[in-house]
């Protein structure tokens, strides 16, 4: 299929990818701090004395890591799925930041800031990725 210049990644769209791939660098980092910690034979111990809740953590992680990279990659694709995942993607991450608010023993102005940013974006990109006409002719490919 023949791709014309207007139906390449750009314009607005820059905006959600930008924030795709920093959650993804983020999620990456976060990772490596888990590891860090599974690999810390005292830190391990220290970990698995608490509960079960922090493997719980790892393992979402993780989920949210490989959703993180698949919507990367079908992105760059421009995969007709893009848009609708994009969304749920957005809402997984703002659930994930009112658990850390709600559950986590962080400070509170940490929790919030976790949580004020996926908000914010949510907000602005989800009307964008549900009207715009240049989001239905990026996102064509199956």
């Amino acid at each position: 299929m023949s791709v014309k210049p207007e139906e390449r990644i750009g314009g607005w769209l820059l905006g959600p990818l930008a924030w795709l791939l920093l959650a993804l660098i983020s999620t990456s980092l976060g990772l490596l701090l888990f590891a860090n910690a599974i690999l810390t034979p005292q830190t391990f111990a220290a970990l698995r004395a608490q509960d079960a809740l922090w493997f719980l953590s790892c393992a979402i992680a993780v989920a949210m890591w490989y959703y993180t990279l698949w919507l990367s990659i079908a992105f760059f694709k421009r995969r007709r799925i893009v848009p609708k995942h994009y969304i749920l993607w957005l809402l997984i991450s703002v659930l994930l930041a009112l658990k850390t608010f709600a559950f986590s023993q962080v400070p509170d102005q940490f929790a919030l800031r976790q949580l004020i940013f996926p908000l914010l974006a949510a907000a602005a990109i989800v009307p964008y990725l549900k009207r715009s006409e240049r989001v239905k002719r990026t996102f064509v490919n199956p």
